[in-house]
């Protein structure tokens, strides 16, 4: 079909099947890649036994081990063939109640998303972020753009709760912050959103961020909200009000693609979502780092003790379990 000549007729189209053809030939790269790389480790241990050098059998049976690693990793990027799951993703981050301590558990957040998307070749960039008071940030939204950017990062919508002896407390207590995540496709004009202009509340206003090449300080800064459903989205990197209020609405369609599809899901498995508080009882993963340095993902029970490694960006095993365990209930 990509040799068809009228193939380009339809640019779109024809994109998102040279799309898909490139993700399919790289897929049985990948697959071809780790049979070759098996057998010839395979073949290394029958030969180093052969000639007794168990160092040689030790080297290859670690190389063996790290590629069923690899296989894992491939066979779950795989699996993200949803309609949006290779897409771009935009990942907000709201501080909840708790002032300060709160605020600066969301700008540790903000790090831990930007690492990890560096370590997978992703880039970032910034759309929104509204300052604390003293420090940390009470809200920010960020463009991760990468091939499965949503994918992986779907993974990560909910309240994140923090547990250590606070930075900003004379007497050394121990205090639990929380902050709520939420991650949206980025969606083309393909999908279909129905948003009616009247059921928006548009407001400009002037950025709180720190300025710089990031963020501008003019009265350019659009933030909407979608009455019907409460969802809040704002943008202020562009120095012209016309372009963040589009890419605003680019956000808004995407929040609302991702609800309805949510809800869909909901409906489909006889769950029942419920608006809930960015609090107690709702965190999806627990990050302790006092009294013991302990990370558990409450939905998989997946632990890590390394805390600050996953605060620098390693949260794949905690990615990683829970798409394995949705694609589980999907068999």
């Amino acid at each position: 079909m990509a040799e068809d000549p009228t193939l380009w007729d339809d640019p779109d189209a024809a994109q998102k099947l040279m799309k898909e053809r490139t993700n399919l030939d790289n897929a049985i790269s990948n697959v071809r890649e780790i049979e070759n790389e098996l057998q010839s480790n395979i073949d290394m241990i029958e030969m180093a036994e052969s000639e007794s050098e168990p160092e040689l059998v030790t080297e290859a049976e670690k190389a063996i081990e790290q590629l069923g690693e690899t296989a894992a990793d491939k066979q779950i990027d795989a699996m993200l063939s949803g309609e949006v799951d290779g897409n771009d993703a935009y990942l907000s981050i709201n501080a909840g109640s708790g002032g300060t301590e709160a605020q600066d558990w969301a700008q540790m957040l903000l790090r831990m998303y930007v690492r990890w998307s560096e370590k997978k070749g992703y880039k970032v960039e910034t759309l929104e972020a509204s300052d604390g008071e003293e420090a940390g940030l009470k809200s920010v939204t960020i463009h991760v753009k990468g091939d499965k950017a949503y994918g992986w990062l779907k993974s990560e919508t909910g309240v994140h709760r923090l547990v250590r002896i606070s930075p900003f407390d004379s007497n050394a207590k121990r205090h639990t912050s929380f902050s709520a995540v939420n991650v949206s496709p980025v969606i083309d004009d393909s999908f279909e959103v129905d948003i009616n202009e009247v059921d928006l509340k548009i407001d400009t206003y002037r950025s709180s961020g720190a300025g710089g090449q990031h963020v501008n300080t003019t009265d350019s800064a659009v933030r909407i909200t979608h009455l019907p459903t409460g969802i809040v989205v704002a943008c202020q990197n562009q120095r012209s009000q016309h372009k963040n209020r589009d890419e605003a609405m680019k956000m808004l369609k995407a929040r609302i693609y991702e609800a309805e599809m949510a809800r869909r899901e909901a409906e489909k498995t006889g769950a029942h979502e419920e608006k809930t508080d960015i609090g107690w009882g709702h965190q999806i993963r627990s990050y302790v780092l006092q009294p013991y340095q302990m990370v558990k993902d409450l939905r998989t029970n997946t632990e890590n003790t390394d805390s600050s490694g996953v605060l620098d960006g390693d949260i794949d095993r905690f990615m990683k379990a829970y798409l394995v365990s949705g694609l589980e209930d999907q068999a």
